[in-house]
């Protein structure tokens, strides 16, 4: 019986030897790049400060030219130097200054010399009371006796409704009581109850 070395399959083993010969030097890659790259410089700081400085020796009141700053280059690293140049300005304006004591005092607001609101004159009423009711809308122009019964008609606006005594009219008229020259009305809404006289057309 022949012994079997594992070695008659050598395209498995190159294949094997390849991959790991790639993965050995991708790690000394990162390795190399991780601890022995140098470092990046710091971008130096941008000079915004150079035209505020000038105008404020020049005395001339001009306001400073703005210096377009990019973030992403932005220094985090203090600078003393530039820290001082600031700390030297002076105040230059016309107005107060409103960081020193010694500054000009402000200026008074001149008083008000009459209301600054016109006041309303009050007009004397009577006593006050609720509102009186309104007139009822109706007309009466006739009615129609059949025994003890009476149905009275009745006219609002273009619309003309015949109605006992008791019936509702137009959802807010009560009719009440229907005699041969006039007939009571109560308005519902108001509680309100009128005469209304025959009307002869």
């Amino acid at each position: 019986m022949a012994l079997r070395l594992g070695t008659e399959n050598k395209r498995n083993v190159a294949i094997a030897a390849t991959l790991g010969v790639i993965v050995v030097g991708l790690v000394i890659w990162e390795v190399y790049h991780f601890f022995l790259s140098p470092s990046p410089v710091p971008a130096p700081p941008p000079a915004a400060t150079a035209s505020v400085g000038a105008a404020a020796g020049s005395g001339s009141g001009q306001n400073a030219e703005r210096v377009p700053v990019n973030l992403s280059k932005l220094d985090p690293t203090l600078h003393p130097e530039v820290m001082a140049e600031a700390e030297s300005l002076l105040y230059t304006g016309s107005g107060r200054n409103i960081f020193s004591m010694n500054s000009a005092p402000p200026v008074k607001i001149e008083q008000v010399k009459g209301p600054v609101r016109p006041v309303q004159q009050q007009v004397a009423q009577g006593p006050s009371g609720p509102p009186p009711p309104p007139p009822i809308d109706l007309q009466f122009f006739g009615y129609e006796a059949r025994g003890n019964v009476r149905k009275a008609f009745l006219l609002h606006g273009n619309n003309i409704f015949i109605a006992s005594e008791g019936e509702v009219v137009d959802h807010r008229y009560k009719v009440v009581k229907i005699l041969p020259f006039s007939v009571q009305v109560t308005d519902l809404l108001y509680n309100h109850t009128e005469s209304l006289p025959l009307t002869r057309s």
